[in-house]
């Protein structure tokens, strides 16, 4: 196990932003998490994944844990499904495409997502129509006090729109580990009515598209809005789509009935948070070295040398317009260190 002393990490989140861990291990197996959680420089604690859902505001002042545990295991088979325990270091996107490789559907649509298997379940993560929920059987999690392993099943993770236990009462608290994963066999359940799928699917003469087509609809829909982290710092969508009550939304669709939106429930609408700030003058526009994608605003974007604080005083700015413009609140669906 190595400790490195201030560690930049500008390598190690999506927006690039170039701020130093106090104290950085790579975490390569679970001995090692162990042992660098029994060191004496652990009091203060800060776990790292894909970092692509993190935007770095200042140094971390603390022992900075980038877990890198690797490994992909089939622990069951049936007819049907095929169970996949998948360790929480393999980059998502990798593993979904191991898995359209294999033929194991479920997960399609959730190509080209940003960051690595363990944090997924954290963020609940979603698109076009599917969220991490619907394949989720369970993950291990390694408990920082005690270093006891406790085992989370789908109920226990609470999950909701971007969201679980993992950023409410267990928040801080449980280092995932690895997840398991119920997957389809041959006769696949797709998920293809989501607009943007049906026409890129459309628009290549597919009928009876396989989960191939629909993981590469996903990926040509995604790279034809979303910047490329590699080439352009950013963290995906930085803001959740406000959700609003019925109540709510007969008020907002009355001022504003050209306005898109997703009846969720009886009693929720859901409204998209891109259209939200594009109405409000931002998309596309630059604040320095921070700025707002051009094709899709819901993207913020570090052009070069941005500071994670200055990316952060112009989602603010994003907010607060907003509000005054729609009186709805959109939240960070990223984690502001």
């Amino acid at each position: 196990m190595q400790i490195e002393k201030n560690k930049s990490l500008r390598n190690f989140n999506t927006f690039g932003i170039d701020c130093a861990a106090k104290y950085f291990i790579s975490i390569n197996s679970q001995s090692e998490l162990i042992e660098a959680l029994q060191s004496s420089i652990h009091s203060n604690l800060f776990i790292l994944g894909g970092g692509s859902n993190l935007l770095l505001t200042k140094d971390v002042d603390a022992l900075v844990l980038h877990i890198n545990l690797k490994g992909i295991e089939l622990v069951n088979e049936t007819k049907h499904h095929a169970y996949l325990k998948v360790n929480a270091g393999e980059n998502w996107h990798e593993f979904v495409q191991y898995c359209i490789h294999n033929d194991y559907g479920g997960i399609e649509n959730l190509s080209l997502i940003p960051g690595n298997v363990g944090t997924a379940p954290i963020q609940n993560i979603g698109a076009y129509g599917v969220e991490l929920k619907d394949v989720f059987v369970n993950c291990s999690a390694l408990e920082i006090e005690t270093l006891k392993k406790e085992e989370f099943s789908n109920s226990d993770c609470k999950f909701g729109y971007r969201n679980s236990i993992f950023k409410n009462e267990a928040k801080g608290k449980y280092i995932i580990t690895d997840v398991t994963f119920k997957l389809t066999k041959e006769e696949h359940n797709k998920s293809i009515s989501y607009g943007a799928i049906k026409d890129e699917l459309t628009k290549n003469s597919i009928k009876e598209p396989s989960i191939s087509d629909i993981s590469k609809a996903v990926i040509s829909i995604r790279e034809s809005k979303l910047p490329d982290p590699k080439k352009l710092g950013n963290s995906g969508s930085f803001f959740k789509n406000p959700i609003i009550s019925d109540l709510e939304f007969k008020s907002f669709i009355e001022k504003f009935p050209n306005a898109p939106f997703y009846k969720i429930s009886e009693t929720a609408y859901k409204i998209p948070a891109g259209w939200l700030i594009e109405k409000s003058g931002f998309k596309g526009k630059k604040y320095g070295d921070a700025g707002v994608h051009e094709k899709q605003a819901l993207v913020l974007v570090n052009y070069d040398n941005a500071t994670g604080k200055e990316l952060w005083n112009l989602a603010l700015k994003i907010q607060a317009k907003v509000k005054e413009d729609f009186n709805l609140t959109i939240e960070p669906e990223v984690n502001v260190i």
